[in-house]
C-alpha cells in the first residue's frame, strides 16, 4: 500500500462493522452493523457512557482486535489485507493501557513513534529526528525527556504517549481518553492541539472522551455510542438539534444547552 498519504484525501470507512470481544461464552458484541465514514481534516469525538464499547470500537478500528464482522476500508483498501507495519504508517494510537515502558526515558518513548519507518533497532535519520522534535515541541514535553517513565505523573506520561503518536506522523490519529489524567488547563490544551492538527494539518483525528464540556464546543463531528441506545453520528449542531446529546447524556437535573454547547445543572 502507498506509504505517503495526502491527508486531505485520506478516508476511513466502516462497512457493516460489528465490533466486540471474545469471552468464555462466545463473542460479546458492543456495536453492530456500523456503516460510516470518518471526515478527513476533522476532529471527531467518540462519546458514550462507561462500558458502552468505545475502547473496543477503537481497538477494532486500529487493528488491535479483529472485527466480529464487516470491513474497515482505508483509502479503498481493506485493513485486513494490510500488515502491522503498513497499519502503523497509517494510524497512530494512544490507548489507555500503559504498557511495559517503565525502563524508558521520555525521549526513548517519543522516539518509538519512528519505529514503523526505522524498524525496532533502526538508526534515526534526520527526518526521524525532525519529526521527534516537532512532536516534542507541539506537546511541550521537553522537560520530561531525560526522566524515566516511573518518575513522571500520569498526566505527564499521557503527554509523552501523545508525543509518540505525533512523531509517528500518520494521517489518522486515534486516542482513547487522552485527557483522563490531566488537570483542566492541560485537558483544554490537548483538545486544542488535536483540533489544530485536524483543521490546520489535515489529520483525521478520532478520540474518545468523557470531557463533554470541552469536546462539544471543539469537535467537528460526534460519534455517540451506547450498547442500549445504539450508534449515531453527525455534527455537534445536528446532534444538539436532534436531541441526541440529551438522549445519551441527559438526566433529571441535567440538560444540554444547544446554543451554548454545554450542560446546565438544575436543582
Amino acid at each position: 500500500m502507498k506509504e505517503d498519504f495526502d491527508c486531505k484525501q485520506f478516508s476511513c470507512r466502516l462497512n457493516g462493522l460489528t465490533a466486540g470481544y471474545k469471552s468464555a461464552n462466545g463473542n460479546v458484541i458492543v456495536c453492530e452493523n456500523l456503516s460510516v465514514e470518518l471526515t478527513a481534516s476533522s476532529l471527531t469525538c467518540l462519546l458514550g457512557p462507561n462500558g458502552g464499547g468505545k475502547s473496543t470500537l477503537l481497538k477494532t478500528l486500529t487493528g488491535v482486535i479483529p472485527p466480529i464482522s464487516g470491513e474497515i476500508e482505508i483509502n479503498g483498501v481493506y485493513m485486513k489485507s494490510l500488515d502491522r507495519m503498513e497499519i502503523a504508517r497509517i494510524v497512530s494510537v494512544v490507548l489507555t493501557e500503559k504498557g511495559h515502558y517503565n525502563a524508558m526515558t521520555g525521549l526513548d518513548l517519543v522516539a518509538m513513534g519512528r519505529t514503523p519507518y526505522t524498524g525496532f533497532f533502526g538508526r534515526l535519520k534526520k527526518i526521524d529526528r525532525d519529526k521527534i522534535n516537532e512532536a516534542i515541541e507541539m506537546t511541550g514535553v521537553a522537560n520530561l525527556l531525560d526522566k524515566k517513565l516511573t518518575a513522571v505523573s500520569d498526566g505527564e506520561r499521557q503527554k509523552l504517549f501523545i508525543a509518540k503518536a505525533l512523531a509517528q506522523d500518520t494521517p489518522f490519529i486515534v486516542l482513547d481518553e487522552p485527557t483522563a489524567f490531566l488537570d483542566f488547563p492541560s485537558k483544554v490544551e490537548i483538545f486544542k492541539l488535536m483540533k489544530k492538527l485536524a483543521n490546520q494539518q489535515n489529520k483525521t483525528v478520532l478520540m474518545s472522551t468523557h470531557d463533554l464540556d470541552i469536546a462539544l464546543p471543539l469537535s467537528d463531528n460526534l460519534w455517540l455510542l451506547d450498547k442500549e441506545l445504539g450508534f449515531k453520528t453527525g455534527t455537534v449542531e445536528m446532534a444538539g438539534k436532534q436531541g441526541w446529546i440529551d438522549y445519551y447524556f441527559g438526566s433529571p437535573g441535567i440538560r444540554y444547552d444547544n446554543k451554548e454547547k454545554h450542560f446546565n445543572i438544575t436543582a
